[in-house]
């Protein structure tokens, strides 16, 4: 193949910022920028348009021409539609293009050098990380390196030969464009519908569906079954299955079975390149694992040991906790979390920081060789020192604001409030210490007082429930000591504080509404949890974050209950115990004044109101007799 030019395709909202790309790239050898988009729609859009029209060039001799090749790579601002709402934003575009076209490399540039931000990038497929405002000789380093390090593979590169193209004939060839197409869209419709199938499983396991809802569910997993399989019919490619190519679920096989709520979290992210699926392990150009990700040490091809290793739980309920931080981050529930003044941004930002120190904390206790019966003791230390290094990470170890004219630093400032933290937020995290057992030792779990076995489905979702509830939590304990010290300070103001909650105003009504919660909480909330034997947990839904509830026996803590709270229970027993025995007696009475008013009353004003009816119409029939005697005495008179 001779030389050519790589072929740039620029992906930004900033127009300027494009124009001054292109220029400075076109003036450099081997580099040509054949497409600009300004956003997420019209970058995909113009993809699919240009795969299209070499697949018809590929097999129509006629329609062959040199100016039409394939893209080398895209070069995708990861600050799309951050102004835009509406917009799909440039991590999750740069998730579509890596699901729809796996082979086709991406780089995405930020506008920070921030370590959390490139893992993200790396977990979301991306090929390469670099910042908006790297020198030029650095960039166009960058931009070779990464177009070279993986091959185009499902695009035709120049004009294809006059004889007729050799197809290839076995799996460990490289597909033609027809072939590549269809296994694109065959992946990408599977995906799809086992997503819907995910959700639609989800909300038949939740236990609060009506008989009539729970039957309209099952009709339509089975609606989308059957269109599973005609997907898999329409677009079958016998020469490439699917576990050459990496399926939705990343194992071999698995299309057929619906999907949990741990597949349909991990399929959003698994690609046929690589990517963050959980069982396919990002790699750099040189062949070793990516910085700052969490390496879940498996293949396709050893699917049959997926979970054989500890690390390998981890690995998969990070994953899926991981995409999930992909969706919609806005508070659902009905009472206010600390993070709710934070912008969405921030938000998710603190989210992959908490993930990504959790991860060096559980490495760190594998290699110091912890005993599992020594987790329930340390649990505490551990989230102290959890919630102690996110925060250095998340405001910076030495930044400094102005407060009453002196420089403090913000870091120091937070740790005073450690005690409070850990009284108030730390310490009521449920079920740590198992959950760290089920990481770091396959240890089971007891789900709705029964045990099941670390790899089952049942444990999976169940534990990644709990490290939602963490995380959430965690990042609440990271921004409640701000709240205390130093919430009206400008500076962190403007750098982190959702637009609507700036003012002094909203921030102290804010704090209120907080405290509220916090004395509810303590009162009612988690004596009513304890009685119930309940743990309220905060939740990761596509709609946002939300509250759930799970069953866990919690007598030791009833019995430890005291003042109010105990008051409280004893309240709640006491109404369990008089309510039907009121309602009973309610009943009886309402009965009895139900037949005294319809058979005694009624009857009785019945009798009166007929012996009136009867008495008028007597007096009635009288006065006309009456009348007619007199009529009858005149004629005869007359």
């Amino acid at each position: 193949m001779s030389e050519r030019p790589l072929q740039l395709m620029l992906v930004d909202e900033d127009p300027t910022f494009r124009l001054g790309l292109r220029v400075w790239l076109e003036q450099l050898p081997g580099f040509q920028v054949v497409d600009e988009a300004s956003g997420a729609q019209a970058a995909l859009e113009q993809l699919r348009s240009r795969i299209q029209a070499l697949e018809q060039a590929f097999e129509q001799p006629a329609l062959r021409s040199r100016d039409l090749r394939p893209i080398d790579l895209v070069i995708l601002d990861m600050g799309l539609g951050q102004g835009d709402p509406d917009e799909m934003p440039g991590l999750m575009l740069c998730r579509a293009i890596k699901s729809e076209f796996p082979n086709l490399p991406v780089l995405i540039l930020s506008a920070k050098t921030e370590p959390v931000l490139e893992s993200a990038a790396r977990q979301v497929g991306a090929d390469g990380y670099g910042t908006r405002g790297m020198p030029v000789r650095d960039l166009a380093q960058l931009i070779r390196e990464v177009a070279q390090a993986q091959p185009q593979a499902t695009l035709p590169v120049g004009p294809p030969p006059v004889a007729a193209p050799v197809r290839p004939q076995a799996s460990t060839q490289i597909p033609g464009p027809f072939t590549a197409m269809r296994l694109s869209m065959r992946l990408s419709g599977l995906q799809q519908i086992n997503q819907a199938i995910a959700e639609v499983q989800t909300a038949r396991e939740s236990g609060r569906l009506s008989w009539l809802n729970a039957q309209v569910l099952k009709g339509r997993a089975r609606e989308l079954r059957a269109a599973q399989w005609i997907v898999k019919q329409l677009w079958a490619t016998p020469q490439f299955q699917d576990n050459n190519w990496g399926t939705p679920w990343g194992i071999p096989g698995s299309i057929d079975t619906p999907p949990d709520s741990t597949d349909h979290a991990r399929s959003s992210l698994t690609t046929a390149g690589g990517g963050r699926g959980g069982v396919i392990t990002p790699e750099a150009p040189g062949g070793k694992p990516l910085s700052g990700i969490p390496n879940p040490a498996l293949r396709t091809s050893q699917s049959a040991r997926a979970l054989s290793q500890p690390g390998d739980i981890q690995a998969l309920i990070f994953d899926t906790v991981f995409s999930k931080l992909q969706t919609k981050l806005e508070n659902s529930c009905s009472f206010p979390l600390e993070i709710d003044i934070l912008r969405t941004e921030k938000k998710r930002e603190l989210f992959y920081i908490i993930l990504r120190k959790l991860e060096d904390l559980l490495d760190d206790l594998r290699q110091s060789h912890i005993q599992p019966g020594q987790l329930p003791e340390k649990t505490p230390k551990l989230l102290d020192d959890l919630w102690s290094t996110v925060v250095e990470e998340f405001f910076g170890k030495y930044y400094t604001v102005r407060v009453n004219a002196v420089e403090q630093e913000v870091v120091s400032v937070l740790r005073q409030e450690q005690q409070t933290v850990r009284t108030e937020i730390l310490s009521q995290i449920p079920l740590a210490s198992e959950l760290l057992g089920h990481w770091l030792f396959q240890e089971s779990l007891f789900i709705d007082g029964s045990s099941y076995l670390a790899t089952t489905p049942e444990a999976i979702r169940h534990s990644e429930k709990l490290l939602e509830n963490l995380i959430i939590q965690m990042a609440n304990a990271v921004m409640q000591p701000l709240l205390n010290r130093l919430a009206d300070v400008e500076a962190l103001k403007k750098s982190l504080y959702n637009r609507r909650l700036m003012s002094t105003r909203e921030i102290e009504r804010f704090r209120n509404d907080l405290a509220w919660r916090y004395r509810w909480d303590t009162w009612v909330n988690e004596p009513k949890a304890v009685f119930e034997s309940q743990y309220r947990l905060l939740r990761l839904t596509p709609r946002g974050l939300e509250l759930e509830t799970i069953y866990a026996p919690r007598r030791d803590e009833l019995d430890q209950l005291s003042g109010i709270q105990w008051a409280l229970t004893m309240a709640i027993e006491t109404r369990d115990a008089l309510a039907p025995r009121v309602r009973t007696v309610f009943s009886f009475v309402g009965s009895g004044v139900v037949y005294v008013l319809t058979e005694v009353v009624g009857r009785g004003i019945g009798l009166i109101g007929r012996g009136i009816l009867q008495g008028v119409g007597s007096a009635w029939q009288d006065t006309k007799r009456a009348r007619r005697r007199k009529q009858a005495e005149f004629n005869e008179w007359e």
